[in-house]
């Protein structure tokens, strides 16, 4: 089953992000996944949080994903979310056939990312009762507001910058 899980760092925890990017990646290297990588600042210097769309076998597997992870036993992040990812495009982001571009994390209440620049794309599900809470894209865009553009009927939107992340 595929899980969204999103972390959002701790301000001033850049430093011990870095220290820790080996663990990370070594923690990270035993799981499959449809996307990953590290939302970003707008001018995309600096990590904001870690973005992974991971197949785990269950609801209890999400949670220790997070919780067994390197950054979060550190410290890194403040806050984490959680969801069943319900794929809509049925791709990973290593088979987006568009070229090299500006990416972005696109969350909502309600929408429907369409056109060619969507990566990833799918239904945001509750652990405990699968209701629907929104959605979560991963879409290509010259910038933050034509991101935002590619989202049709979209309500409550975030867009953060993203990049795709660690090793394949």
């Amino acid at each position: 089953m595929l899980y969204f899980v999103y972390t959002a760092d701790r301000p001033g925890s850049s430093a011990l992000r870095e220290e820790l990017v080996e663990a990370h990646w070594a923690y990270m290297d035993g799981f499959e996944f449809h996307a990953r990588g590290p939302t970003l600042s707008d001018d995309g210097e600096t990590a904001t949080g870690s973005l992974h769309i991971v197949d785990l076998p269950s609801d209890g597997a999400a949670r220790a994903f997070v919780t067994e992870e390197p950054n979060w036993r550190a410290g890194v992040y403040a806050a984490m979310q959680i969801f069943r990812f319900e794929d809509l495009v049925g791709r990973t982001m290593w088979e987006f056939p568009g070229p090299e571009g500006e990416r972005f994390l696109v969350t909502g209440a309600a929408g429907e990312p369409v056109g060619d620049g969507v990566i990833v794309h799918g239904r945001l599900r509750g652990l405990d009762d699968g209701a629907v809470h929104g959605f979560a894209a991963c879409v290509q865009a010259p910038d933050a507001d034509a991101a935002a553009r590619t989202v049709r009927d979209g309500r409550d939107l975030t867009v953060r910058p993203w990049c795709f992340g660690g090793r394949r």
